[in-house]
């Protein structure tokens, strides 16, 4: 289902079930239920979200150390809930997480209206079977790991939050801010996730991607590496052409094998690459000068201010205007 055609449901009472674990990230968890709290503020009493923390029992730590204790435990919860909500951890994308939880994520999600996860909470969905065929995402550092571990799944690692039927997902951290915003604009419309986010102090939609928070290029983990010394050239040449050519002459190599070697080491073409370069480079500088676009656009290599914008767009979402207020450091 496409975003734009998700109809807004009914209004009545909202039950929500958060499903925790020892080891959450303690915003996967606050971070919604402050927005649906906040939210109960400008409801009527039959209108409001009441939400619940479905976790193991007793108290444990989230990963911050931060001590919780759940509502309900994964065995005693047989509410149905109108939206069950996974809470993602550091953990996540590489254990699976225990029987009982999984269980208790399959029964509910049986009943329920809406099912989602913020951040890694996308992993215990897929190991609970509830990702095949779907469109989903995560955070953009786990993104790659959780389209191999379930490659039924279509994983978009740019976006902020996607909606698939009644699956929702959404990227890392703060992002579960934002996937909880569009729940609230979809039962209750805009004005009322706008106020939410006025008392919140959040944007009540981010504009662009997740690929505003990642790097492009990343570091060859070896040093020594034909990679690490097309890296190293790149960015110490951006203004220049760089072409396929340039490239593999640098490696000492002809066009076809450097092309094959690129294609393996990097799962990319050398002219992403190099753009890719490019970008990494504005936005640092976008962060941190005040130099001006054009100038900007020079030592990038990225030709012309409108270029640059053009390359932005495209790439992730917003202008380098855009990025420059949303990311500058703040001087000292």
């Amino acid at each position: 289902m496409h975003d734009l055609e998700w109809k807004r449901r009914p209004v009545s009472m909202r039950s929500v079930a958060v499903i925790v674990f020892s080891g959450v990230q303690a915003i996967d968890v606050s971070g919604p239920m402050d927005v649906f709290e906040e939210a109960n503020a400008f409801l009527p009493g039959a209108e409001r979200y009441h939400v619940q923390i479905i976790g193991p029992g007793g108290i444990f730590n989230a990963s911050n150390g931060m001590r919780i204790a759940a509502h309900r435990t994964y065995g005693e919860t047989d509410a149905e809930y109108d939206l069950v909500l996974v809470a993602g951890g550091p953990r996540l994308a590489e254990e699976q997480p225990e029987a009982a939880m999984l269980e208790c994520i399959r029964r509910l999600s049986n009943s329920a209206g809406q099912v989602g996860s913020v951040c890694t909470g996308a992993f215990a969905l897929g190991h609970a079977g509830l990702l095949a065929g779907k469109r989903v995402t995560t955070h953009w550092q786990n993104a790659h790991t959780l389209s191999k571990r379930f490659p039924d799944a279509v994983v978009e690692s740019d976006r902020i939050y996607v909606r698939d039927g009644k699956l929702v997902t959404s990227a890392g951290v703060t992002a579960g801010i934002d996937l909880a915003l569009a729940i609230v604009s979809d039962d209750h419309g805009s004005k009322v996730s706008l106020a939410v986010a006025k008392r919140l102090v959040v944007v009540a939609q981010r504009q662009g991607g997740q690929s505003q928070f990642s790097p492009y290029v990343v570091a060859p983990s070896d040093p020594k590496s034909p990679l690490a010394a097309i890296s190293t050239f790149v960015m110490a040449n951006l203004k220049s052409r760089l072409s396929v050519n340039d490239l593999a002459d640098h490696l000492h190599m002809s066009r076809r094998s450097f092309a094959r070697l690129f294609a393996l080491e990097t799962r990319t073409t050398p002219a992403e690459f190099v753009e890719n370069a490019r970008l990494d480079a504005a936005r640092n500088l976008l962060e941190g000068t005040g130099l001006a676009l054009k100038e900007i656009a020079f030592e990038c290599g990225l030709g012309s201010p409108h270029r640059m914008r053009q390359v932005f767009l495209r790439r992730i979402g917003v202008t380098p205007g855009q990025y420059r207020a949303s990311f500058k450091r703040p001087s000292k």
